[in-house]
């Protein structure tokens, strides 16, 4: 059983065994009888969540396989290294190695097979199989003289759950955002790629544009870096780094004076500027940042073709081909691309070389700017403050080169310097691993190059030949599952480094994160959409990651920054590459130690409405993580203020209204959450008439219907722009998918393909209708359409990867995406190709599509209609759906219950064995034209009544039938069908079913497996 606490008097002695399929019968009842004879208290668990303090606190050891802690999580480990530091116990089964984590504590058990350890834990370990007393021996030893744990001793910082932080959305709908600034005051200077300069402003929470770049924005140039001056307050100075406009393919870093919120463009100081092509993608990083001492670093990338690589790295070094050899730029030490620089600028504009470069300052072995080079798009780059060590995430390529630790030799790479040093690309990747250098004219591999001694031969080379020795990576992975790097997932992949956290950064600051994240670097992936803290041993080498806020799934970071408020800054780039995106966020995470801060939530009955329209607002959906803290409210609307949880407002001009409500706790700390109502446009009204059921087909029947439309403000409804679609799900599981919406042109029968789309990393690359990384989805549909035979192969190419039918850029591989899973989202594509004419306002709708196709399909009836706006305030879209589902209803398949199921995987049967007082609901079926209900069962038991309640558990009777007592020696056989009359009813009500024993039997009555309503002859 999951076990969540063991609280108690010390007086008992409780014992938890961590029972996991490691854990042996034999062990189990040894530690059963040793508990038995010594009055212990033995609990079970088979739940790692089990290891949090509140539960470890009260118990006195606990008893594992050493296998086990491989099975933990990073809240698991500290919590169980918490209660150990506190005095508690373990008994400790050395069954099998544990694999290495990252926790020395753990690691160093590896390897030993019987040991104990008085302070300030009591271990106790013992090899398996175990002697004869021997664990009643350890777990005497474990509990020791059953001293309450006292948490004041331990030396390990407990981790902050996830309900200390506050996740605000500061801004929306922003168009390529790339690189921050956090300014005096907390207000948010960022880039947007095509240009934009935006400020967000603490104070008026407002986003404003201070200022344009005329900018290249083709391939992934653009304006892409931003830094403050580190004396900003004092002398106004902003750096940005981007492609200039106009013929000149060069990328400039600049500096510009920002005064009381306005960039002035007049005052730009041309830095450096950086020659680059044009003529193909990609790489261009441009990344900024200020490091101790004032030097500013800017990462370039390498700037070549990066698509005609024939399954290796660019290695090109044909005549004419000279744009796609990175040992031109990356490799080249007079070349500033793929390299990371390091400046010191000076006030009037210029720059110095500091000390301590990879190359001489007078420029005689290569240029003197470049601090790290041999890199392919260090994207995002980070300075540790107090030691200058330099942290970068450098996106991968996709070769075709095996890797040693299986895959592909196609890895992100996270690296650290601590000196300047040469990182490997294009001759080496991961741990130093070696590419076979590609010969594009004679198509065969030449040697690798020894990272000890790269030597750059090329004849597009202008620098040294003899490189520094190559520097491996501290993390790397590629597309697969990673035997190092676990918990890094699996799929595309784009890793970039945050900030390094020290707690003595923010002695004061409201928001400063707990002193448990002191030295962690913060690692995220653009695509996998997770955050990861990043621990070191004492000499800086890489020791563990593991999830920071979890339960967080950001929309493509491309930013985090710490404000002086301590909050953690996050630029969400948003889904859709190249493009402005509803989800590409300014987002503020604040963490609150102690009291934590309410959450503020506003509910409203109605967003949209006619003139006068009346609000009623909510905040019920607000709330506090501390119990017992008492909440006000206030509300902010049309410049007047108001409080209480509850609000009803009436807005009397039509206009887009910000409502803005403020939830404060009774030590202070506040939330605040905001809503736009719009006034003036009603939504339209569509409604779906018909005679028949609404609710279930049957078989040899139709559908009439007939569709009308109104609309407040538009008293005359264009006809044509009505739309009308009937379809059936062969699964009608695929219909939460279609009802839960989508802005998806397709059918909804291609809805699970849909769904498997988005639910994998392909809509990285790929939008419905514009080209990304990728080709959009219509082109991909317009290309395949009409071939029952591209399918297949379409869904062997998602599955295996590769390249070649849309340009050379390398798709992922989906090994583990089942081969239907893939026919269906090659369905999805296609159909999104074909165009559907809308049917008629009115009609019948022969129900055959179902016929042959079991039970568990739907047809789905959709009519929609958007109008046409009103009152400056946008169209709106409504839409009214009829589904009919088979009116055989699995007992299962429940909104409701109270009762206990059998499921027989074998017979592909589950039933219900029935109780007095159980009973099964479903929500809102329509009853119109059925005459009977007809249940099979199963006569064991004492029998009893089914009774059919409407709308609620204990309405009105509509429908009874007794079941007689049986013996059924099992579920095999005697299954019966009986029928119950029905009262006529009509319209859409909640069916609660009830299950009754007339003499109050407290045992089984009968068992049930499905119930059928018959319609009227």
């Amino acid at each position: 059983m999951g076990l969540y606490a063991c609280s108690g008097s010390r007086g008992s002695k409780k014992i938890v065994l961590f029972a996991t399929p490691a854990v042996t019968d034999s062990l189990k009842q040894q530690l059963e009888r040793a508990a038995a004879s010594n009055g212990w208290l033995l609990q079970v668990t088979t739940d790692r969540h089990f290891f949090q303090e509140d539960s470890l606190a009260g118990c006195s050891a606990v008893v594992s396989m050493l296998s086990d802690v491989d099975s933990m999580g990073h809240r698991e480990v500290v919590s169980l290294r918490r209660y150990l530091e506190a005095g508690g116990g373990w008994m400790l089964v050395a069954d099998t190695l544990h694999h290495p984590t990252g926790w020395p504590w753990l690691d160093s058990l590896n390897g030993r097979r019987e040991f104990t350890e008085e302070k300030p834990a009591r271990i106790f370990m013992t090899p398996a199989p175990l002697a004869a007393g021997v664990l009643e021996k350890g777990v005497k030893y474990a509990i020791g003289d059953n001293t309450a744990p006292d948490y004041k001793l331990c030396a390990t910082l407990p981790i902050p759950e996830n309900n200390r932080y506050a996740y605000t959305m500061l801004g929306q709908g922003l168009d390529e955002p790339m690189e921050m600034a956090i300014m005096p005051g907390n207000d948010v200077l960022f880039v947007e790629r095509k240009g934009g300069v935006k400020l967000y402003e603490h104070d008026s929470r407002e986003i404003k544009t201070i200022g344009h770049f005329d900018v290249f924005s083709g391939i992934e140039d653009g304006l892409l870096g931003v830094a403050l001056d580190p004396d900003y307050e004092k002398n106004n100075w902003v750096y940005f780094y981007y492609g200039v406009a106009g013929s000149k393919a060069v990328s400039r870093l600049s500096r510009l004076e920002l005064k009381k919120g306005q960039l002035l463009m007049q005052t730009e100081k041309i830095m450096m500027e950086i020659p680059s092509q044009r003529q193909y993608c990609c790489h261009s990083a441009g990344y900024l940042e200020f490091g101790p001492g004032g030097l500013l670093y800017l990462s370039t990338g390498d700037n070549t073709n990066a698509e005609a690589t024939e399954g290796y790295t660019p290695v090109d070094e044909r005549p004419g081909h000279e744009l796609a050899d990175d040992q031109g730029t990356s490799a080249n030490s007079n070349d500033l691309r793929g390299k990371i620089l390091r400046i010191k600028p000076k006030p009037d504009g210029t720059y110095e070389i500091p000390d301590g470069n990879l190359f001489p300052k007078d420029g005689s072995a290569g240029r003197p700017e470049i601090y790290v080079m041999g890199c392919r798009n260090p994207f995002r780059i980070t300075v540790d403050p107090h030691n200058n060590f330099l942290y970068w995430g450098d996106i991968g390529p996709d070769t075709k080169v095996p890797a040693a630790e299986g895959g592909t030799l196609s890895f992100d790479e996270v690296n650290q310097a601590r000196k300047p040093g040469y990182f490997g690309w294009p001759y080496f990747n991961g741990n130093n691993e070696a590419y076979p250098l590609w010969d594009f004219a004679g198509k065969k591999e030449r040697p690798r190059q020894n990272p000890q001694h790269p030597v750059n031969n090329s004849r597009n080379n202008t620098g040294v030949r003899n490189l520094p020795p190559a520097q491996p990576a501290i993390i790397w992975y590629a597309d697969g599952s990673s035997p190092i790097f676990p918990l890094v997932g699996k799929g595309g992949e784009s890793v970039m480094t945050g900030p390094v956290f020290y707690s003595d950064q923010f002695k004061n600051a409201k928001y400063r994160l707990s002193s448990y994240y002191d030295g962690k670097l913060f690692i995220y992936d653009w695509v996998r959409r997770w955050i990861m803290a990043v621990t070191f041993d004492k000499d800086y080498h890489y020791l563990r990651m593991e999830p920071f806020l979890e339960n967080l799934e950001p929309s493509a970071p491309i930013d985090m920054k710490f404000g002086e408020d301590g909050a953690i800054y996050l630029l969400e780039y948003g889904t859709n590459w190249f493009a402005k995106n509803m989800d590409a966020r300014l987002v503020r995470i604040t963490y609150a130690e102690g009291n934590r801060k309410p959450f503020a939530s506003i509910r409203s009955d109605n967003n949209y409405g006619a003139v006068p329209f009346t609000a009623h607002l909510s905040a019920a959906t607000s709330g506090d993580f501390d119990k017992g803290d008492v909440l006000q409210y206030n509300w902010e609307l049309e410049g007047k203020n108001y409080s209480g949880p509850t609000l009803a407002h009436t807005f009397n001009q039509p206009g887009k209204y910000r409502i803005y409500l403020t939830v404060t706790d009774n030590h202070g700390a506040t939330d605040t959450a905001s809503l736009t109502l719009e006034v003036g446009n009603t939504p339209p009204v569509v409604r779906i008439q018909t005679k028949n059921n609404r609710s279930f087909y049957w078989d040899n029947t139709s559908l009439d219907y007939q569709v009308s439309v109104t609309d407040h403000e538009d008293p005359q409804i264009d006809s044509s722009a009505i739309r009308v679609s009937f379809d059936y799900l062969a699964s009608g599981r695929d219909l939460a998918v279609v009802l839960n919406g989508s802005n998806s042109s397709a059918s909804p029968q291609y809805a699970r393909g849909h769904e498997l789309f988005y639910s994998l990393d392909c809509k990285a690359c790929h939008t419905e209708n514009t080209a990304s990384v990728g080709p959009s989805l219509l082109d991909i549909s317009h290309r395949y359409a009409g071939k029952e035979d591209n399918i297949g192969k379409l869904a062997a190419k998602i599955i295996a990867g590769g390249s070649g039918n849309w340009g050379t850029r390398t798709m992922s591989s989906h090994p583990d995406l089942l081969p239907k899973d893939a026919r269906e989202i090659v369905k999805y594509i296609i159909s999104l190709g074909a165009t559907t004419p809308s049917l008629p306002l009115r009609g019948s709708l022969a129900l055959k599509a179902h016929e042959g196709k079991g039970n568990n399909g739907v047809y789905l009836l959709t009519a929609s209609y958007a109008d046409k706006g009103a009152n400056n305030i946008a169209p709106l879209t409504s839409q009214a759906i009829v589904v009919l589902r088979n009116p055989l209803l699995e007992v299962e398949d429940f909104d409701d219950s109270k009762v206990s199921l059998q499921p027989i995987a074998t017979a592909g049967l589950t039933y219900a064995y029935v109780k007095d007082g159980d009973f099964v609901a479903y929500k809102q079926l329509d009853l119109a034209g059925i005459s009977s209900i007809k249940y099979n069962v199963q006569y064991r038991g004492s029998g009893g009544e089914i009774l059919l309640h409407i709308d609620r558990k204990n309405g009105p009777v509509a429908s009874r039938i007794t079941i007689p007592p049986g013996n059924t020696p099992d579920w095999k056989s005697g299954w019966k069908q009986v029928t119950a009359t029905l009262d006529e009813i009509s319209g859409l009500h909640d069916l609660y079913f009830e299950f009754k024993s007339p003499h109050g039997d407290k045992g089984y009555l009968f068992n049930i497996d499905w119930i059928y309503f018959t319609k009227n002859k």
